[in-house]
């Protein structure tokens, strides 16, 4: 009698200080996904391979990546995800599994994400939070960059404020909604989209910040969309101050 394939949707965390991004890489065994796909295989025995919402950089967070593999054992899926957890690197953390419809993609079903970019605006860094925070030491004119946000808003060709190559894919991609709160001298920068092309919201992050620290006035976004021009927009943040906060499906 054959075994019934089944569909988990995993929701999982991992700091990405360490690792050379999320995608397994041939000349690199330190990816997320390599790390996470052998521990699966060797819990299952089967051969697994994992697909996620998408890929991270290296150096970028997640505290809510999703992925999904398929299986046919049959052990609890709340074991399951202790077992897994237990033979994890501590850094990486299923925070829960379940049952899906065998249609579901983890990937092609992504109706919009999440991210979010924290800011420490202090000349003095704070030494618990130096991987998971970017510290800015320039002075910043909060007003001028939530007004400058809003003109990211809205349907339009990012390919300005992406470091992706050429590529025959749509640049094209919709900003639902841009929160900035502050907290003391913390900052954080909420993405909410549809999609996000390569290091997209570390240049819109970037772009920001020399808005407000007066580098470049508001208007070279409206400008950027309409001539393309990379080098015309601010500078790429670093990674580890971007966190994968919420996929939406």
């Amino acid at each position: 009698m054959s075994k019934i394939m089944k569909n988990l949707k995993a929701t999982l965390s991992y700091d990405g200080t360490r690792y050379n991004g999320w995608q397994r890489q041939k000349n690199s065994k330190n990816t997320i996904q390599e790390v996470i796909e052998k521990v699966i295989s060797e819990v299952l025995d089967e051969n697994i391979e994992i697909i996620a919402s998408g890929r991270t950089d290296a150096g970028v967070h997640a505290n809510g990546q999703v992925i999904n593999f398929k299986t046919e054992n049959n052990l609890n899926i709340d074991e399951l995800r202790d077992i897994i957890n237990t033979n994890l690197p501590n850094d990486i953390s299923f925070n829960k599994i379940e049952e899906v419809d065998n249609k579901f993609h983890s990937r092609y079903n992504v109706k919009s994400k999440v991210y979010v970019y924290k800011i420490l605006n202090s000349k003095i860094h704070d030494p618990f939070l130096r991987k998971y925070i970017y510290q800015y030491t320039k002075e910043l004119d909060i007003n001028k960059m939530i007004e400058a946000s809003k003109l990211f808003l809205g349907t339009h060709d990012f390919k300005g404020f992406s470091s992706g190559k050429k590529t025959k894919k749509s640049t094209i991609r919709t900003i639902y909604d841009i929160d900035i709160k502050i907290e003391g001298n913390e900052i954080s920068i909420f993405y909410h989209g549809d999609g996000f092309l390569y290091n997209m919201v570390r240049i819109m992050t970037g772009t920001l910040l020399e808005i407000a620290n007066g580098n470049l006035d508001k208007n070279c976004i409206t400008e950027i969309f309409d001539n393309q021009i990379r080098s015309e927009a601010g500078f790429t943040v670093p990674p580890h101050g971007l966190f994968l906060l919420k996929v939406i499906y």
